[in-house]
């Protein structure tokens, strides 16, 4: 009996030394839901805003040495960097935190010449859609002259903005920094918050204009960060294509980099300088070369801003591509005292109304696939030079990388030509905006112009 005793005594404290070992082991596994919230960060490139990472954030440290790429995963991207954060932000290493930063994907689809008009995408992949009706409209394979959008063609799209979304999954077990272990979990999250990086530095506002019954004028203003009243700012006033022609105000911040390049962290320590960005909500510029009372509205926005801030009147700047473009052409034209230099994307205009901009300073970019923009371009650059203008032109590879971009910029400076004309090999109508904002040398010269 005794025997029997202590072997049932033997069994009862072997089984308490498993149970206290498996109860051990669960604790380092959490089975409760550690993610606290899912967060977006977007950003703006050449087609477009994208959500670039996506920010997990959990109830501890995470131990940042232990993460890798196949943790995650989010429906129609491509995971590329995944590390810790102390911040619900993007850094170039990481270190342990609560914040799980995943990484993504933000290559640019480049608009073909088989595809000029480059349908717009979806926000379900965590990229801005176009406006498709307006995008419809624009073929930008059709002649000169004519066939594209109607002056004066207002949108019919709401005025309010869609976060773009993002879908992801942990699939992969996280080490905590003390030791625990998250483990994999098939629940799809979807962000609740976004972090529009550059685009939400951006005020927006409306100008009324008592010269036209006033009328009013969207625009999107970006005030750098340090503004000092005591010093003088220059000022880039940038304008859309009839594609993004929307009543959301930031649809023009958005749709590419035209507007917000300029107020990148990395542009502002260069160039510190204001950026208007109108919203159109009708079409303003159309192929017969003509334009609705919004042009000389925007023109009055900006002197009205001039009164308004220390701004150097002269060195403000006018860029534009498509629609946008053609509007700074028409701007040169009718205000030949206005800017001290234009940067022309995938325009074109009459040749025969380009007379006073002869001495002007542009930087003209166009596509060689561009069937409007291309033949528009060289019709007004020879124009130009028969009224005396320098003009130096050349064929560039847009997906060059920057050193050979920068020489070719050096290379088409030291010409010393008043006009430089760009002409992207291959490429089509978008396409030439999906890089041609891209190139610091352009940009660069741009701020080095000012007005005599």
């Amino acid at each position: 009996m005794k025997k029997i005793l202590a072997g049932l005594a033997l069994l009862l404290m072997l089984g308490m030394v498993i149970n206290g070992c498996t109860s051990a082991a669960k604790e380092q596994t959490v089975d409760s839901q550690p993610i606290k919230s899912v967060t977006a960060i977007t950003e703006v490139f050449g087609d477009g805003q994208k959500v670039s990472a996506v920010v997990l954030e959990y109830d501890k440290a995470v131990d940042t040495s232990k993460l890798k790429t196949a943790d995650f995963a989010v429906e129609g991207k491509n995971v590329t960097k995944v590390y810790a954060n102390t911040a619900a932000a993007k850094a170039s290493q990481g270190v342990n935190g609560q914040y799980v930063i995943v990484e993504l994907s933000t290559a640019i689809t480049p608009d073909t010449m088989t595809n000029g008009n480059g349908a717009g995408r979806g926000n379900s992949t965590g990229n801005e859609p176009r406006n498709a009706a307006q995008e419809s409209s624009h073929n930008a394979n059709r002649p000169q002259g004519g066939g594209g959008p109607q002056l004066g063609s207002a949108a019919t799209d709401s005025a309010e903005s869609t976060p773009l979304t993002v879908n992801v999954t942990q699939s992969g077990d996280i080490a905590t920094e003390d030791g625990q272990t998250y483990k994999a979990d098939p629940r799809v999250m979807t962000n609740s918050k976004n972090i529009n990086l550059v685009v939400e530095d951006f005020k927006q506002l409306v100008y009324t204009d008592p010269n036209y019954n006033n009328e009013k004028l969207m625009y999107n203003l970006y005030v750098p960060k340090n503004y000092d009243p005591s010093k003088k700012y220059p000022l880039v006033l940038f304008m859309h294509d009839a594609g993004v022609v929307s009543n959301n105000p930031v649809k023009t911040l958005t749709q590419g980099l035209g507007a917000v390049i300029w107020a990148f962290p990395s542009e502002q320590a260069k160039n510190e300088c204001f950026v208007v960005a109108p919203q159109y909500t009708s079409v303003i510029a159309d192929d017969n070369s003509e334009t609705t009372e919004q042009m000389d509205i925007t023109v009055n926005l900006i002197k009205e801003l001039t009164k308004q801030y220390s701004i150097d009147t002269n060195r403000i700047y006018n860029t534009g591509q498509s629609m946008g473009g053609m509007t700074s052409i028409a701007m040169d034209i009718k205000y030949p005292d206005m800017f001290a230099a234009s940067l022309l994307v995938a325009c074109q205009w009459d040749a025969g109304k380009v007379a006073p901009m002869a001495k002007d300073n542009l930087w003209i970019i166009v596509s060689e696939g561009d069937n409007k923009a291309k033949p528009g371009m060289d019709a007004i650059t020879e124009a130009l030079k028969a009224r005396g203008a320098v003009v130096s032109k050349a064929t560039w590879s847009a997906e060059a990388d920057a050193s050979e971009l920068t020489s070719n910029v050096n290379a088409m400076l030291a010409e010393g030509g008043n006009i430089n004309y760009t002409v992207f090999r291959n490429g089509s109508h978008r396409y030439t905006w999906q890089y041609a904002y891209t190139i610091a040398g352009v940009r660069e010269w741009l701020f080095k112009q000012v007005k005599q």
